[in-house]
């Protein structure tokens, strides 16, 4: 096993602090840090310093793109460990050209993506949101003509839960929907085959047949030009009266017009953790719908969760300083279908 500590530079938005005093001291027992102070923009007038010596850059949210003028500075650069998931923004073609390592944290941040999800599918069967709402406004007539009768029972057994896309996250929520037997689950992802949604725990089928069939239909697919508006009029109107769609991808797979057309006439209920546009205009009508619930794209590492992000950069970083594989590696062809 090497002794080699690697020269690492620090890169993401300035105004996020990521990695405190415990942070650092983690990233500090396999790599030699160059600089605490991240860097967001390669003008900064420290980069061409750090840049030179660098051979890893730890990347978090906000690290400005690599591309070959960024590499041409860094000649001794054998690794990019992405700490955050989404990654096609970052990094340019040419660091694969250069034999770059690039290895990303989406698998540490789907967790708590799952998690979400999970507790918004059970909070869902369970009719939570609305029944609180009703019983803290027991006088407002106008909650009961935001809902029409429902063809879904309330409850947490007897049900099929939609999965749309068999990404890191919506495996993850398979597996997690595997504690609840009596909850069955239905796949949607045209890369993946029938023997294989059934070792997931899933069945597969396409599209409109599973919007047909779910009581709740949760988004997980990579937003790519293919898959924008992918849940739109159609889709929707195939749902049961009573269904909820949840997002916590990306807000353009949803058509937010035709979504907003089921939900005001009180068919389907929503909850969005992200939204196209992303803010919502304060003046958009889907704040104000009480079966719509909207939080603030959350679902992500938050807090304490950062911590697992930055424990599977580590990883990383010990394990191509020690010549082992990536847990994670990306490469050049993957791009192009990444979330």
């Amino acid at each position: 096993m090497s002794d080699h500590r690697p020269a690492l530079l620090i890169a993401h938005h300035p105004s996020l602090d990521l990695l405190d005093d415990d942070a650092l001291a983690r990233i500090g027992q396999v790599a030699d840090v160059l600089d605490p102070e991240p860097l967001s923009d390669w003008s900064d007038p420290r980069a061409s310093g750090l840049l030179g010596r660098a051979e890893v850059i730890l990347g978090h949210w906000g690290c400005a793109p690599l591309d070959a003028s960024v590499i041409d500075r860094a000649p001794n650069l054998g690794l990019f460990a992405y700490a955050a998931g989404t990654i096609k923004q970052t990094v340019d073609p040419d660091v694969f050209d250069r034999g770059i390592r690039v290895t990303s944290g989406a698998e540490a941040n789907a967790e708590p993506v799952a998690e979400f999800t999970l507790a918004t599918i059970l909070f869902a069967n369970k009719d939570v949101v609305w029944q609180r709402d009703v019983r803290r406004t027991p006088r407002d007539p106008s909650l009961r003509h935001h809902r029409q009768p429902h063809d879904v029972a309330v409850g947490n057994y007897d049900k099929t839960i939609g999965i749309v896309g068999a990404s890191l996250i919506g495996r993850r929520v398979i597996e997690l929907l595997a504690a609840f037997p009596h909850l069955r689950v239905a796949l949607y992802d045209p890369f993946v085959s029938e023997r294989e949604a059934v070792e997931l725990g899933a069945v597969k089928m396409e599209l409109d047949e599973l919007c047909a069939c779910v009581d709740i239909l949760s988004i997980h697919a990579p937003e790519l030009p293919s898959t924008r508006h992918m849940i739109a009029m159609p889709q929707l109107a195939a749902l049961r009266t009573g269904a909820t769609v949840i997002n916590t991808a990306r807000g353009a797979l949803l058509d937010h017009e035709a979504l907003l057309s089921e939900v005001a006439s009180g068919r389907l209920s929503a909850v969005l953790d992200v939204t196209d546009p992303e803010p919502l205009p304060e003046d958009h009508p889907l704040w104000s719908l009480p079966n719509v619930f909207v939080t603030p794209h959350l679902a992500g590492s938050q807090g304490t969760e950062l911590r697992r992000m930055i424990d599977h950069a580590v990883d990383e970083i010990d394990r191509w300083r020690t010549g082992r594989p990536a847990r994670n590696a990306i490469t050049r062809d993957m791009l192009d279908r990444l979330a």
